[in-house]
């Protein structure tokens, strides 16, 4: 986790609510979209995420959130990146110190920081 727990909760209550409907039109966002473990409800995630051939890798600042463990339990998910939808399969996390050359030139930098969500595009 790079962020302090304080900056989390202020992103979650004042900046998310602003940003996620412009976001989700914005280059560079994607919208993850997976359903609660307990709850089952649906919900959309934006979030920055790099790819590589059908490598899918989103740099985890904020540390193990619950919209990554709803995917990972569901063991995937389904994201709209520029307007195109894809499915992710066998998410992953690479824990910070990782390095793997199948990653994009960021998220390898990011990993030496932070955790990586990896996931195969379908």
């Amino acid at each position: 986790m790079l962020f302090p727990p304080w900056l989390e909760r202020l992103q979650l209550k004042y900046v998310n609510p602003v940003m996620t409907p412009v976001a989700k039109r914005l280059p560079g966002f994607t919208v993850i979209k997976h359903r609660g473990r307990k709850s089952g409800r649906a919900y959309e995630t934006v979030v920055n995420s790099y790819r590589k051939d059908n490598v899918f890798a989103v740099i985890l600042a904020h540390g193990k959130t619950n919209w990554v463990k709803n995917v990972l339990a569901a063991g995937g998910a389904e994201v709209k990146v520029f307007g195109r939808e894809f499915e992710i399969t066998n998410p992953r996390i690479l824990p910070a110190g990782s390095d793997d050359p199948s990653l994009p030139r960021i998220a390898r930098l990011s990993a030496r920081k932070a955790g990586i969500l990896v996931a195969e595009i379908v």
